[in-house]
């Protein structure tokens, strides 16, 4: 096991190679000036050439593609990543500022998601072809047609015509003020966690029609072990293994897509400053932030690995 874990993490050296190559070059190729938009503040005034060519120096934007990726590298080997182009705020301030809201939304998303799909997927398959599975199968079907962002309007207008619900004014810290950042995350984790349980349940009820159906399961029915041994003990913990495969893809994908969310209830989370950085071509603070959330997926999909061992004991790391 200490082997396998280890070759893991060697291994996410060239991923994070592969990804900070992918991503500065994209940078660099997208349409737009850096200099002409601090310049200019972002609007479409002119600005003077002499100017411009002055800040792509001053900024190092003048030198070779190549001894600019070196340098970002090096800064971040020496844990700097400099400072953000757009407003002069070191980058990894800017990013422990704003990630754990992200890690926030992600995590409570994944839970109410698991507290939602493991039941209505476990159900419809012992309940299979009855109406209860019909109603639950139309549940995740309307989960998966439902755009996150469509879901998250409708539920703003609901409460703010049926229940005069206003939001909280400011982003309040969980560790700060609990009660006042669960009124903040408690509907777009709802919404988050509603669209990726349709997913996961009807995943999970597929693998539970498929471990039902095996020999040893008919085993234990036929020893007289009660239906909650039978399901919880012997079924659904075999059936799980490409569920958390799918958990852990969905968790690695808010991490980067939970930008519509933030920006519906106004939350100042990690997706919402990538996407201002995108635009406004901070490079610094894009590429610093896609390649956290590379790492973070890796490992999430290293401890996946690892939980595989603990769900099927027959998994074995050479």
């Amino acid at each position: 096991m200490r082997q396998y874990i280890l070759r893991r993490i060697l291994l996410l050296i060239p991923v994070l190679v592969g990804v900070s190559l992918i991503i500065f070059t994209l940078m660099r190729v997208l349409p737009g000036d850096v200099a002409v938009m601090m310049l200019s503040g972002g609007g479409q005034t002119a600005v003077d050439p002499e100017a411009a060519a002055k800040l792509r120096r001053e900024l190092g934007l003048d030198r070779p593609i190549y001894v600019q990726y070196v340098d970002w590298v090096w800064q971040l080997v020496h844990l700097d990543a400099g400072k953000a182009l757009r407003t002069d705020i070191p980058v990894f301030q800017e990013i422990l500022r704003r990630l754990p809201l992200t890690l926030e939304l992600a995590a409570l998303s994944v839970i109410v998601s698991l507290l939602i799909s493991l039941p209505i997927g476990v159900i419809s398959a012992l309940r299979q072809d009855t109406w209860v599975d019909y109603v639950f199968r139309v549940v995740s079907i309307g989960g998966l047609a439902m755009p996150t962002f469509w879901t998250g309007i409708i539920l703003v207008l609901v409460l703010l015509i049926f229940f005069r619900w206003q939001p909280p004014l400011g982003y309040a810290n969980l560790l700060d003020n609990p009660a006042r950042n669960l009124q903040q995350v408690v509907w777009p984790v709802l919404v988050l966690g509603y669209y990726l349980s349709a997913a996961v349940s009807r995943m999970t009820r597929s693998c539970m029609l498929e471990v039902l159906r095996q020999d040893y399961i008919r085993t234990a029915w036929s020893k007289g072990l009660r239906e909650t041994v039978v399901v919880y003990r012997h079924a659904l913990k075999n059936a799980l293994l490409p569920v958390v495969t799918l958990l852990a893809f969905q968790f690695g994908t808010l991490m980067g897509g939970a930008v519509v969310m933030e920006t519906i209830f106004t939350l100042p989370g990690l997706g919402s400053v990538l996407v201002e950085s995108i635009v406004f071509r901070d490079y610094p603070m894009v590429q610093t932030i896609v390649l956290l959330i590379a790492v973070i997926f890796t490992f999430v999909n290293l401890a996946v690995d690892i939980l595989y061992a603990w769900l099927d004991p027959r998994i074995r790391y050479a």
